[in-house]
């Protein structure tokens, strides 16, 4: 008598798991999907994004004006953006750190050429950064 007894009733081989699921799962699924599929299609637009990022910090930089409040929580949240924005400016890799023999820049055309690459690349700078605005209104909103 071989007797197989499930310990896991939710998970299910193949595609069974997923019909499986609770409502609220498969709601959040749902929602995370649509979620990148959005953040998707709004990877080749930097400039939209750029302009989106100013607009909400500005809006968030007046209603502090405003509201005459929240100060420490924009200083908070004014050094985390500063600390994105040197990590979005500086080298992936520090040539002052990283041993050299010759000069750093090609001198002849069979020299490699090494682009400047970002530490923090420009995409997850503005996700970041609206991330950290998003954050920086719900402390705003508990009193």
């Amino acid at each position: 008598m071989n007797m197989i007894v499930n310990l896991y009733p939710m998970e299910g081989v193949g595609g069974e798991g997923a019909s499986g699921a609770s409502p609220v799962a498969q709601w959040g699924h749902d929602a995370w999907r649509m979620y990148q599929y959005y953040l998707d299609k709004s990877t080749p637009h930097a400039i939209n994004r750029w302009i989106g990022s100013l607009v909400i910090v500005a809006i968030y930089c007046l209603r502090v004006y405003f509201v005459q409040g929240f100060y420490i929580v924009s200083y908070g949240l004014g050094i985390y953006l500063l600390n994105l924005l040197i990590g979005f400016l500086s080298p992936l890799v520090d040539p002052e750190l990283e041993p050299s023999d010759g000069p750093l820049l090609p001198t002849k055309g069979s020299d490699e050429f090494k682009p400047f690459i970002r530490r923090l690349p420009e995409f997850k700078f503005c996700m970041l950064a609206w991330s950290l605005n998003v954050n920086g209104r719900l402390c705003v909103r508990v009193p």
